[in-house]
Order: structure tokens, then sequence, then C-alpha cells
């Protein structure tokens, strides 16, 4: 099977991050399976940084048409599932109403498996402005009685990248973090921003003391193909029900595209 994944990020501008993510994403599917990374467009953000843009409403949703673009692209090409690999779940509820392969998102999946472990999730991540669409989102799906602290690691986006040559002061970052979210009555760790999950996978560190640390990246891969393998078997898809569930005839999508001067997915 095939797996889309779609990055909030301009991988190319980072590339100690994007090749630990492909060998991290591709362990975690297995030798049968593929994992295709796919990032924002280059010259997207004015710095290597998204979260120069993901932090502000407007902005972040301006970005969405690449995750739908993305999408629509995914299923035309015969991927098996499209992952959201961002924390924000960026346009997941559009994509979900366009395409009918498995869409996974990261903060989604990440709380539900995280919430078989403890009873308490928290989540650890290092863009404090992201709290308030995080907390939203939870509540929209219905997790915001699992989901508890959001505490902030006290490093930026380059230290994260840094740390693949030196990865102590990360580590003991997020061990502060972390144990100050479980002081607050998490007993089970979701990190945050892509970034920070691999660096963790890539270390080895799925407990902080006693309480678990989800690997939300890996994890999401093996949802990913669990979800395929329903589509492909049962035809199993998202309800088609109500204004946040019922598709739209395509080719009313391509025009509406079209009129707003957007690229299809054929031209992309």
């Amino acid at each position: 099977m095939r797996i889309w994944h779609q990055s909030f990020t301009v991988l190319d501008d980072v590339p100690h991050y994007r090749d630990a993510l492909q060998r991290h994403l591709s362990a975690a599917a297995g030798s049968e399976h593929s994992v295709d990374l796919h990032g924002m467009r280059a010259g997207t953000y004015p710095s290597e940084y998204p979260g120069t843009h993901i932090k502000y409403a407007y902005l972040s949703g301006l970005h969405k048409d690449q995750f739908v673009e993305a999408a629509l692209r995914a299923q035309d090409e015969g991927y098996d599932a499209y992952f959201i690999a961002t924390i924000p779940d960026t346009a997941y509820e559009e994509v979900r109403s366009l395409v009918d392969i498995p869409v996974v998102a990261l903060g989604q999946t990440s709380a539900l498996m995280a919430a078989q472990l403890g009873r308490r999730v928290g989540i650890v991540n290092f863009i404090a402005e992201l709290e308030p669409q995080l907390r939203r989102n939870m509540e929209v799906y219905g997790l915001d009685r699992i989901v508890g602290p959001i505490h902030q690691v006290e490093r930026a986006f380059t230290d994260i990248m840094d740390a693949y040559a030196d990865p102590g002061p990360l580590t003991e970052a997020f061990t502060v973090a972390a144990r100050a979210a479980v002081a607050d009555g998490a007993d089970v760790i979701v990190p945050g921003e892509g970034p920070l999950n691999v660096f963790l996978a890539d270390q080895g560190i799925s407990r902080i003391d006693d309480v678990p640390v989800v690997d939300s990246m890996g994890t999401c891969v093996r949802v990913a193909l669990l979800r395929a393998a329903q589509y492909r078997e049962q035809g199993l898809v998202a309800s088609r029900r109500g204004f946040f569930g019922e598709q739209p005839p395509r080719g009313l999508v391509d025009a509406a595209r079209a009129f707003y001067g957007l690229d299809s997915p054929a031209d992309s």
C-alpha cells in the first residue's frame, strides 16, 4: 500500500528532519508498504520555519488549499491513504468530505491512540500559539475530556533541527516539559509537532519516568494502513451525511477551484 504524507513544512528546507522523517515512517510502514513524503511548496513561508504562519488563523487557513489539492492528487494517483501530518489537522474536515480514500489526521489520531494508554493525555509541543486551535479541535472531536495539560518545550524550531547533532539539550528540555504535564495530571504524553516527535523517536524515547510517550507519526502510519485495508476490503469510507460529510461532485469542485485560480491536481 502507498500512503501520501502531507507536511505543513517545506521539507527540502529542513533536510535533517526530512531524512529522519523518511527513515522513521518507512520503518513504521514496513518493507511491503511505502510512505511518500510531501511538503508545502517552496517559498510558502518567509522563512524555513512554518510557525511564522501556522500560529495565525488567517494565514494558516490560507494554506489549507495545498492540503486539499494534495488529497485530490493522492486519490487521483491511486494512493491508499492520506496522512495529514501536522498536529492542528489542517483542512481535515474539508479533505475528508472530498475524497473516499482514508484520511488520517495527526492530532485526532494521536489523542485517540494515547487514550488507550492512560486516562489523561498531555500534549508537549514547541509552538505555544497553537494551544487554542488544539483545544478547539479536541472539543469538535469530542476528545476535550481526554486531553488535559498542554505544555511547551522551551526550545525553538531551529533548536530541534540542531538537536540531531547534539541531542542532549532538547532531550532534557522535553523531559522537563513532560514532567510538568504529568504534574498537572497527564498520565500519557503526545509529542506535538512532527519534528519533535521524530526527534524523540529517533532517540528511542518512549517513556518519561513511568509515563508512556506516544510515537504520533509512527502510530498514524500504522492506523493509515489499517484504514486502507478496511477501505480496500470493505469499502469503508467516512460518513457522507450532513454539512461536514456530504461529498460534492468532483466536477463542481474542479469548477469552483478554477474560478478562484487554483491549480487542478493534474496541473500541479
